[in-house]
């Protein structure tokens, strides 16, 4: 049965860190692409960033570039959200999918149709 599970996710103060970690399981990482997702309360979901299945494209949101990171630890069929320079605004609760697709889409909900349960990430003083 094909699973996403996202952790990681927390309190942290403005200016922190945080890693949160896609676990997958009823396939591959590496034959996919894997994007992260995020929603806050009364907005849209917005598309962060995604890792093609070959891991050599990835994709990031302007409001990520520079302080997000994707990575993807193939052994362990784990996909990565590493966030630094957190802000209140990165306040939301955030979401891996899965696509139908092995590469990067921008930042289109499209292509994905498998989704993690979400994890909560609150920055906050």
């Amino acid at each position: 049965q094909l699973q996403l599970v996202e952790s990681g996710g927390g309190l942290v103060q403005p200016g922190g860190s945080l890693r949160l970690s896609c676990a997958a399981s009823g396939f591959t990482v590496d034959y996919y692409a894997i994007g992260w997702f995020r929603q806050a309360p009364g907005k849209e979901r917005e598309g962060l960033s995604c890792i093609s299945s070959s891991g050599l494209s990835t994709y990031y949101a302007d409001s990520v570039k520079g302080r997000f990171t994707i990575s993807r630890d193939d052994a362990k069929n784990t996909v990565h959200l590493q966030m630094n320079s957190l802000k209140p605004e990165d306040t939301a609760v955030y979401y891996c999918a899965k696509s139908r697709t092995n590469y990067c889409s921008g930042s289109s909900e499209f292509p994905y149709h498998y989704w993690g349960q979400g994890t909560q990430v609150t920055v906050s003083s």
